[in-house]
C-alpha cells in the first residue's frame, strides 16, 4: 500500500499547502485552529 503524499512536491503544495488551504471553507477552518495552537509552521 502506498503513503498518501508519495511522489513530487508540486504535488504535496497542491493538496496541502497554504494556498490550498485558504481556497477552501475547511482548510480556512484548519489554518486558523493551527494559528490559535500558536504553530510554528502552518501548512507544508
Amino acid at each position: 500500500m502506498r503513503r498518501t503524499l508519495e511522489g513530487t512536491r508540486r504535488k504535496k503544495k497542491r493538496v496541502s499547502g497554504f494556498r490550498a488551504r485558504m481556497v477552501t471553507p475547511g482548510g480556512r477552518r484548519v489554518i486558523r485552529k493551527r494559528r490559535l495552537r500558536g504553530r510554528k509552521k502552518l501548512s507544508i
